[in-house]
């Protein structure tokens, strides 16, 4: 696994089960068949989440360094995707049409899931429904969208939380993880707030660095 430089984004429109995704595409620019692909959930969208919100693209970036194209989408009514907002529900089913999508155009190759806040809760949902290699969910927000605890992710899964975040409650995050069957690799990261201003590249070394440990242990 090699740091590899994404090419320029490239717009897509994906089908969905509300009408059409907004969608943007990077792929690093010397891998010509991925071994995976990964695909990237945004935060809320009644409050201003969109594909290219800065903790999105750190995720998507960190995904491209381990060198899977990487897929933002903008969930139903937002940008220039069709429907409305739907509490969750409806924006899982989009993230599993983007995840469908993504299998499809590059079969054989393995899917990765990654989300921020509203968007890690709405991972969460999408990975248990789906064949998902690898979950990387940041600040997910589980007390806003539900989570079924009986019905939980079966791959290997990265959780990066600031400790001094004002929208998730660290301690809830924490404990909730620990208390989990098969606990999720827990990251917590020192005096970062919600948005991980001015620790956006710390981020994406966490998750570049885990996907880089798993490579090697051969998961």
């Amino acid at each position: 696994m090699t740091a590899t430089a994404p090419t320029a984004s490239q717009t897509l429109t994906i089908p969905g089960p509300a009408g059409t995704l907004e969608a943007l595409l990077d792929v690093p620019a010397t891998i010509a068949a991925p071994e995976s692909v990964a695909v990237i959930c945004h935060p809320h969208p009644q409050y201003g989440g969109t594909m290219t919100n800065k903790v999105v693209y750190s995720i998507a970036r960190a995904f491209n360094e381990a060198g899977a194209p990487s897929v933002r989408f903008n969930y139903r009514g937002v940008g220039k995707s069709t429907g409305n907002y739907d509490e969750g529900k409806g924006e899982t089913d989009d993230a599993i049409a983007v995840l469908d999508w993504a299998a499809q155009r590059w079969p054989g190759a393995r899917l990765w899931l990654g989300g921020f806040s509203f968007g890690g809760a709405v991972a969460i949902r999408a990975a248990a429904a789906r064949d998902v290699a690898r979950l990387v969910t940041v600040a997910p927000a589980i007390r806003r969208v539900s989570v079924d605890d009986g019905s939980l992710p079966q791959c290997p899964w990265l959780i990066v939380q600031g400790d001094r975040d004002e929208l998730v409650d660290p301690n809830d995050i924490q404990q909730w993880a620990q208390a989990l069957p098969e606990s999720p690799r827990l990251a917590v990261l020192n005096g970062v707030e919600h948005f991980f201003h001015g620790r956006l590249n710390e981020l994406r070394q966490v998750v570049v660095q885990w996907l880089i440990e798993l490579a090697h242990l051969g998961r």
